[in-house]
């Protein structure tokens, strides 16, 4: 059986979630799972000494522009959401609570999560928000609510971060599969391909 992909992204990084839109269609088109691993580039931020692209002094003029043109090249509806870019650690606690009930449903809860921030200025980063758009995929409200104040919920993140931090990922979307590892949006297109024809 074929190796799965491992897709790496921030729910606060516009070009994971334009990743997220385009990564379940190459999963279709070359039937592959496709294991999402929402993590805290925020951790990485610090561990680097680093801060997100939009702020670099040299190339945020560029990222926030290559945002906008990317999305509208794919045409992937987006707005730069305000405020931005927003913590999103309840966002990926509840993801893990549901992968570990139902992996589609939190796939389904992460792109309804993240359509919600970058197409109506959603703010992810708001508990209430993460619970709003878990119940529109079909939880109790009263369960995820208290799942996110879990010791071991958090406890899961923490372990998530720190994996992902272990394998050496550094941007979003980030792919990894059979040890090939794609950076970036721009690289879904050879991620297929790779997929399609077994590498070169």
């Amino acid at each position: 059986m074929a190796s799965p992909v491992d897709f790496y992204f921030d729910f606060s990084s516009p070009y994971g979630y334009l990743g997220a839109e385009l990564i379940e269609g190459v999963a279709e088109r070359q039937n592959r799972e496709i294991i999402w691993r929402p993590y805290l580039m925020g951790v990485l931020f610090k561990k680097l000494g680093t801060q997100p692209l939009v702020f670099d002094p040299t190339k945020g003029a560029y990222a926030r522009r290559d945002i906008v043109r990317t999305a509208a090249y794919l045409d992937i509806p987006y707005i730069t959401p305000d405020p931005f870019p927003v913590a999103s650690i309840a966002a990926c606690r509840a993801f893990y609570w549901l992968t570990d009930k139902d992996p589609a449903l939190a796939k389904s809860f992460a792109i309804t999560l993240m359509r919600g921030f970058y197409r109506e200025n959603r703010n992810l980063s708001k508990p209430e928000v993460v619970v709003a758009a878990a119940v529109d995929v079909g939880i109790d409200q009263a369960e995820i609510t208290a799942a996110l104040k879990e010791a071991a919920v958090k406890e899961r993140l923490r372990d998530e971060v720190n994996a992902v931090l272990d394998r050496g990922v550094f941007g979003s979307p980030y792919f990894i599969v059979d040890d090939e590892t794609f950076w970036g949006t721009d690289r879904v297109e050879q991620l297929e391909k790779w997929l399609a024809t077994g590498g070169w």
